[in-house]
């Protein structure tokens, strides 16, 4: 279970946002400076490391546009993943914290595959074990595999519009893409083809609420080749 802390991080969340979404190749601009307007997080089973899906909107008016930013939120570096850091933050609490780009981190690639095959639940982005369930889940199926199979990342790609990241799952006959949408529109219709998703909520710029898919699976979309 994560623990919600009701304290400082310096710098902030957002303050690092700043600086890296700009960076990203599907962010389209923005003066504003990023806002955060919804998400939830994930827990993780042993409890070492945060993971949150935060909804931000960067722009004003008809130009603001609202991004998907899975972080996690590790004590020590994570091996490997340096071109995913995102910043690292002095946790009131906690001390210093090394903040990834989460569609990286195997903590979090492995708890969306959870969530996404019907064994995890997402939890309130600012309270400590409150479901939430304003997201919902139109589960996958993985066949060939165990009900509590793991999925181990194997390769993440960035698109214009979203992040794929390609799992492998102990005995699968086809790699599983779990695709992350980056560009948030308002709709839950899934894609055709698509065998299962995450849909939550975020509040547009005049406080309306509005509701859009977060991420899907996509069997055979990627390869297992590293």
């Amino acid at each position: 279970m994560a623990v919600i802390h009701k304290t400082t991080m310096q710098p902030t969340k957002l303050e690092l946002l700043t600086e890296w979404l700009p960076t990203r190749e599907w962010h389209t601009g923005g003066e504003a400076g990023p806002a955060r307007v919804g998400g939830f997080r994930l827990d993780d089973p042993a409890g070492e490391v945060g993971i949150e899906f935060m909804a931000v909107t960067d722009g004003e008016g008809d130009g603001a546009t609202t991004y998907l930013v899975p972080l996690t939120y590790r004590g020590e570096p994570l091996d490997g993943a340096e071109r995913a850091l995102v910043g690292t933050s002095e946790h009131g609490v906690l001390g210093k914290r090394w903040i990834y780009d989460g569609t990286h981190d195997p903590v979090l690639v492995a708890q969306l595959y959870a969530l996404l095959t019907g064994r995890a639940q997402a939890q309130a982005q600012s309270l400590t074990d409150v479901p939430d369930l304003t997201v919902t889940v139109s589960p996958v199926t993985v066949e060939g595999t165990a009900g509590e199979a793991e999925a181990e990342l194997v390769r993440v790609t960035d698109g214009p519009d979203h992040t794929d990241v390609v799992v492998r799952t102990p005995g699968a006959p086809a790699p599983l893409t779990l695709r992350v949408r980056r560009v948030l529109d308002a709709g839950t219709d899934l894609d055709p083809g698509v065998d299962g998703g995450v849909t939550a909520e975020w509040r547009l710029p005049d406080g309306t609420a509005v509701r859009g898919v977060f991420a899907v699976a996509v069997t055979g979309l990627g390869s297992d080749r590293t």
